[in-house]
């Protein structure tokens, strides 16, 4: 039972890497559009855009919108996992004991660097104009 349940799976990794680097890439554009357009809700504060806020909203933006797409995957998913871990450690891990990311409000920072980090080592799967051009 199990075997076959993992053989089915492994039958459809590029699709499942797919959906999960779109699902991932969409969320993370929302960070960005709010940071930048105060939408689909409005931020805290307005950011300037040479502000660290503004800084990483426009990577959450661009970044977002290659990551849907599935351009330059690889390099933009790393450095989009940059961008979550400076978030986690110069915003969230100052808010309380650094292993507690629900007290810190880090956790979805630490998940996003690691999933990104994941995507660039593997690539974007299916579905993605890398793909599409061979890469």
């Amino acid at each position: 039972m199990i075997n076959a349940i993992q053989s089915k799976l492994e039958e459809y990794t590029g699709e499942i890497l797919g959906i999960t680097r779109i699902v991932a890439a969409f969320m993370f554009l929302q960070h960005g559009t709010q940071k930048m357009f105060s939408f689909p809700v409005a931020a805290n504060a307005p950011f300037e855009l040479l502000s660290r806020g503004g800084i990483a909203g426009t990577i959450e933006v661009i970044g977002g919108i290659l990551l849907l797409i599935g351009l330059y995957t690889r390099p933009v998913a790393f450095l989009c996992s940059g961008l979550m871990a400076f978030a986690y450690w110069l915003a969230h891990a100052p808010r309380g004991f650094f292993l507690w990311t629900v007290g810190n409000g880090g956790d979805a920072a630490v998940l996003y660097c690691f999933l990104f980090l994941y995507i660039a080592a593997v690539g974007g799967g299916k579905f993605s104009v890398d793909a599409a051009r061979g890469g």
